[in-house]
C-alpha cells in the first residue's frame, strides 16, 4: 500500500535531499511547499507568504490523496514545525484511510548554522532554489518550531 512520508525538521536541516533519496529509494513523488512559493513568488510573497503556504498545504493534501491512489508513495518536503500542523497533517490523511509517517530530522546547533552559512553563501551566486535565511526568517523557525515527541514520529534521522 502507498503512503505519505512527512517530513519534520527546522528550515536547512537536510529534508529536500532526504526527501530526494527516499524519492530514488521507493519511486515516490515530491510534494514541496517551497517549490510552489518560489516558482510563483521568487522576490518573496511578503505578509502574505503564509496565506500562500497553507493554500499551497491545503491543495497538495488533496493532490497527494491523488497520487496514493495509483499506487505511489508521497513524500511532503514539509517543514512540519509545528505540533497543531503535525496533528491537522495526521487527522487527515487518517479521516482519508491513507497510511502516513512522520520522518524527523534532528540536528545539532552547530551543524545547523554550518548548513545555513553554507545555504546563504550558495542562494548569493545562484537562482534561489530555497530560502535565504536571513535574521527575520531565523527569529521566525526559533519561535515557531516545536520539537516533536517521541510519540509523534515513526522515524528518527539525525541530521
Amino acid at each position: 500500500m502507498a503512503k505519505v512520508i512527512m517530513t519534520c525538521g527546522r528550515i536547512c536541516c537536510g529534508k529536500t535531499t532526504y526527501a530526494q533519496k527516499l524519492r530514488e529509494e521507493r519511486n515516490a513523488v515530491i510534494l514541496s511547499i517551497d517549490d510552489i512559493t518560489l516558482t510563483l513568488f521568487p522576490e518573496g510573497a511578503g505578509e502574505m507568504h503564509d496565506t500562500y503556504a497553507l493554500r499551497a498545504e491545503q491543495y497538495l493534501c488533496f493532490l497527494s490523496l491523488q497520487i496514493l491512489r495509483t499506487g505511489t508513495d508521497v513524500i511532503l518536503d514539509w517543514g512540519l514545525w509545528t505540533r497543531a500542523q503535525r496533528e491537522r497533517l495526521h487527522a487527515f490523511y487518517t479521516e482519508h484511510g491513507a497510511e502516513h509517517e512522520i520522518h524527523y530530522l534532528r540536528i545539532s546547533p552547530e551543524e545547523w548554522e554550518r548548513r545555513i552559512r553554507k545555504r546563504n553563501a550558495r542562494q548569493k551566486k545562484e537562482e534561489p532554489s530555497a530560502y535565504f535565511v536571513d535574521e527575520g526568517l531565523l527569529r521566525k523557525v526559533e519561535s515557531l518550531f516545536e520539537e516533536p515527541s517521541e510519540t509523534e514520529i515513526d522515524r528518527l534521522v539525525e541530521a
